[in-house]
């Protein structure tokens, strides 16, 4: 649907089902890469300081990011190997969840991966009016009516500007990647020249500080995190139908991972060598700027938040289409209400967008009133794309398992235990994410049991089999646990 496509660096890339495109419209492997570290550099890495240094000193930092190396390492070789045994499957982690455990299991993924991306997109709109502040007091940690009044009117311009069927021209997108990539690397070049090695290595262990717990909670606290600035990286995998060339997807994937790596690593750990870590924890964000700030004068501070207001901007746009078109693509297949994928006559997709949208606005409302912060409402949206990232490894790690897509005597062994890696660290974030955040989730998860009901009827198909109907209790009833406890205020991820 070629009116519906989102457009990277100028270039249409598929919606999410993965319709064949004019061979003109391939994207060849420069293009793939761009378009991974774009999907992953949002406004993660403009809040990386404050945000890596809140719960954890510099060792348990090095740690965290190790853990993340191995762990997100093991999900790019889960969809490099997924992009090449199964070509069919072009919708990234939904259709792996659903191909590899069901129909029930692939509607909580694309529900996951919906709620992740709308719930991302209210952290975006907060941090930008956290970074206005800076010029706009009054926007304060972009929590304040004055920032949600002003983040409600971006929501609903971007809205009308997509209704039109306005797509982001290759100049725009020229401008973003430029704000986004340069003041990166600027800021990485001031701050080597500037690191200070005994203020690295002053409370090197961070056990000095006894509100950051033991060196195992400390690792914990950066869990999300890491996860949330990675958010992206199945980009390559989610346009596969597009690429020129099936094996650029792994590599383009393989690439883009360790540019962004290198990138969130040297950000946060050169950042421990200007400001030791409570100065970093107590840091406003985008906490890059305050950084940059201590070493170069204001103008830094000015660069940096003009930098993640236009990179985020920039982005907005692109990541309200893509948290439209999932559940649009869910519901062409039957997996979500048929409702959901009503277009306008411009080929947007009308509905989803709007239930999108309202969704948005009434999440920026309880930004206002329960004063929940960006660092908050990220580890949300991290939480809620854990159920798609977990199948998709564990997807993995069945094919190998059972030889399906394998030829004879192709060895299995390296894929099987990729598959179970990724699987793992998927399920370390869920422990590391602690009870406030999987309960939010919980929340948020149990509704969409309504609308799977809802489309299974619509098709005419059985409801749950035995082993689904038993998860889908489940769910409803940590959900109702969930809702309890945040309603007596035991507890909160606010």
């Amino acid at each position: 649907m070629a009116s519906t496509d989102m457009k990277v660096g100028g270039t249409a890339v598929p919606d999410i089902n993965g319709k064949a495109e004019a061979p003109h419209q391939k994207l060849h492997l420069g293009s793939l890469t761009a378009l991974v570290v774009g999907s992953m550099i949002g406004s993660g890495v403009f809040s990386l300081p404050q945000n890596m240094a809140a719960g954890a000193g510099p060792l348990a930092i090095i740690i965290g990011w190790a853990i993340t190396a191995i762990g997100m390492l093991a999900l790019v070789f889960v969809y490099q190997s997924l992009a090449t045994r199964k070509p069919d499957l072009n919708a990234g982690p939904y259709a792996y969840a659903k191909a590899g455990f069901g129909p029930f299991v692939g509607f909580n993924s694309a529900w996951g991966y919906w709620l992740s991306a709308w719930i991302g997109n209210v952290s975006y709109a907060v941090v930008v009016f956290s970074a206005l502040s800076y010029f706009f007091p009054s926007f304060g940690d972009g929590n304040t009516w004055q920032a949600i009044i002003g983040a409600s009117v971006l929501l609903w311009l971007v809205h009308a500007l997509i209704m039109a069927g306005i797509r982001e021209a290759a100049v725009v997108n020229l401008i973003v990647t430029v704000a986004k990539i340069a003041p990166i690397i600027l800021f990485i070049g001031v701050v080597v020249v500037a690191f200070k090695v005994d203020v690295f290595s002053a409370d090197f262990s961070g056990l000095g500080n006894a509100s950051l717990g033991s060196i195992t909670d400390q690792v914990k606290s950066t869990m999300l995190v890491t996860l949330w600035v990675f958010i992206g990286i199945e980009g390559a995998s989610v346009y596969s139908a597009r690429a020129e060339r099936r094996k650029d997807i792994a590599t383009a994937t393989i690439s883009g991972f360790l540019v962004c790596l290198a990138l969130y690593a040297l950000v946060s750990l050169l950042s421990l060598g200007i400001l030791n870590q409570p100065e970093l924890a107590a840091l406003k964000n985008p906490s890059m700027a305050g950084v940059l700030e201590a070493v170069v004068g204001p103008w830094g501070a000015i660069l940096i938040n003009i930098a993640l207001v236009v990179s985020v901007a920039g982005a907005f746009l692109s990541w309200t289409l893509l948290a439209a078109e999932i559940p649009l693509a869910a519901a062409k297949d039957g997996t979500m209400p048929a409702f959901f994928a009503r277009e306008s006559t411009r080929g947007v997709p009308s509905t989803s967008l709007l239930i999108t949208n309202l969704l948005v606005q009434a999440f920026l409302l309880v930004t206002l009133f329960a004063q929940s912060t960006y660092q908050a409402l990220f580890s949300i949206a991290s939480a809620a794309i854990l159920v798609p990232y977990i199948f998709s490894g564990a997807y993995a790690a069945k094919l190998a398992m059972t030889g399906e897509a394998y030829q004879a005597g192709e060895s299995r062994t390296g894929p099987m235990i990729g598959g179970l890696i990724a699987t793992i660290y998927g399920l370390w974030l869920v422990y590391a994410a602690g009870p406030a955040y999987l309960f939010m989730c919980a929340v948020l998860y149990a509704p969409g049991i309504i609308f799977y009901a809802a489309a299974r009827r619509q098709t005419g198909q059985q409801i749950f089999k035995p082993v689904e109907a038993l998860l889908a209790v489940a769910l409803v009833a940590v959900g109702l646990l969930a809702a309890y406890q945040m309603w007596t205020g035991a507890v909160s991820p606010f």
